[in-house]
């Protein structure tokens, strides 16, 4: 009798058992839980609204095994899930995988270290799931279509990231064949996310929308875990879960390379607070800048081509965070984009920054996606920047700094996590963090790293 699709993909996850991953994937695995962590604890800062209200939310379930990051509070994994989750994307500027289209840390680690904590499971085992979880969102992704999930109005990251979260959380529950599978179909029932957040300029839908595919997919694999049935092969069956979300589902996608290419070692980490769809331009107008040795005041105007598939996202939004002409304007000006520039509009306070902002215009390059392939989402962009004094210059950036093509180096990382927290009680534990991240493969107890990143730590056996 055949395998079905579902079973086909629980066939390959013994290639994401610790033992087994290659020591460049577990290194890349470390740092992109430890930039995570510093973007998910930048955003417990009480300057911003939303730790209030993940507090609420934590006190309204109730007590439980799992922290709520930056709080003293625990409670049970799955809104743990939700609220860290929902953390780790608040501010933008966590890694991202580009050609999937998903902000898979985001969603994983959040999954994994909830359900961790509350089965005290080791630090290779937390590894292994993160690596095991960014993967199979990035894949899904793919199965669907990037570009198509897009144009329907999906948001790529809680569409597939909450299987992403299931596998996660299912391998370190140490699920059955059986109860894995139930666990992905409960996830796929469970799995939603409409881009309508670009409309929200207060920026808090936009980061739960992770938030609830991090609890979809613990939820998922808790509830498969003590039994509950769901779809036996979400994937197949009469009504396959690509046929719902995109009308598409390429099983190939899924399964080409497993075990060989790592999602992990995909990522792109973030140097500003804005869409992963505006850094290509953001890093061709300072390069212009640079080069050329323009000031803000000196340029004209400003052509984006961006692609196709997405432009109409970062243009004009009016969501800072990915508005192509916001972000650009406040770069040209600051030399980088912050969180904090994006909660607040300086355009209502900088009149130079709302001049350049309006000469900027974004159009969409069909030519960008078909460089980026059928089932790949593109994140390039030329850039174009005609000065006062009539030049024009051109830059056609492909892989932005931070890209696994153009990567930043661990000592950037690190200066990174420190700018991020410099205001936050994880600020004064840095070095500790990022020590326990490293010393994961030789941690009993994962809980040795979730102490640190309470509000009030305690021993790893508090």
């Amino acid at each position: 009798m055949s395998r079905t699709r579902t079973q086909q993909l629980l066939d390959h996850l013994d290639v994401f058992a610790y033992d087994r991953l290659p020591a460049p994937v577990v290194r890349q695995a470390k740092n992109a839980l430890y930039d995570c962590l510093g973007a998910l604890m930048a955003a417990t800062s009480r300057r911003y609204p939303v730790m209030d209200l993940l507090e609420k939310t934590a006190a309204e379930a109730g007590p439980g095994t799992s922290r709520l990051f930056g709080s003293a509070l625990r409670t049970d994994a799955s809104t743990a899930a939700l609220a860290n989750g929902t953390l780790a994307y608040y501010c933008d500027i966590e890694s991202h995988h580009p050609s999937a289209n998903v902000h898979a840390i985001a969603v994983v680690a959040p999954a994994a270290l909830a359900v961790a904590e509350r089965q005290r499971s080791s630090g290779a085992d937390v590894l292994a799931a993160t690596v095991a979880g960014i993967d199979v969102a990035a894949r899904v992704s793919y199965a669907l279509g990037p570009a198509v999930q897009y144009a329907r109005g999906f948001h790529p990251t809680t569409v597939a990231g909450t299987f992403g979260s299931a596998v996660a959380a299912g391998l370190l529950l140490g699920l059955d064949e059986e109860r894995f599978a139930a666990a992905l179909g409960l996830a796929g029932t469970s799995a939603s996310g409409l881009l309508s957040w670009v409309d929200d300029p207060t920026e808090q839908s936009r980061p739960l929308n992770i938030g609830l595919a991090a609890q979809a997919g613990v939820q998922a694999a808790t509830l498969a875990g003590i039994g509950l049935r769901g779809p036996a092969d979400v994937f197949g069956g009469k009504y396959p879960f690509g046929h719902a979300f995109t009308g598409q589902w390429d099983q190939e996608a899924l399964l080409a390379g497993i075990g060989e290419r790592y999602a992990v070692g995909e990522l792109f980490f973030k140097r500003n607070s804005c869409c992963v769809f505006i850094p290509a331009a953001l890093d061709g107008l300072l390069g212009i800048m640079r080069a050329h040795d323009l000031r803000p005041g000196d340029i004209d105007r400003v052509a984006v081509r961006a692609p196709r598939s997405s432009y109409h996202v970062v243009d004009a939004n009016p969501l800072r965070s990915h508005c192509m002409q916001y972000v650009l304007a406040v770069a040209a000006h600051r030399g980088r984009v912050g969180f904090a520039d994006i909660m607040t509009d300086l355009r209502t306070t900088d009149p130079a920054i709302a001049a350049l902002s309006a000469r900027i215009t974004v159009t969409g390059d069909a030519g960008l996606d078909e460089r980026a392939g059928a089932l790949r989402q593109s994140v390039a962009s030329v850039t174009e920047v005609t000065a006062r004094s009539g030049e024009t210059y051109v830059r056609d950036v492909e892989h932005p700094l931070g890209a696994a093509g153009n990567p930043l180096s661990e000592a950037d990382l690190e200066r990174k996590f420190a700018a991020l927290t410099a205001d936050v009680p994880a600020g004064d534990r840095a070095r500790e963090i990022k020590a326990a991240v490293e010393g994961l493969d030789g941690a009993a107890d994962i809980t040795a790293l979730t102490s640190l990143l309470a509000a009030d730590p305690v021993g790893a056996g508090g």
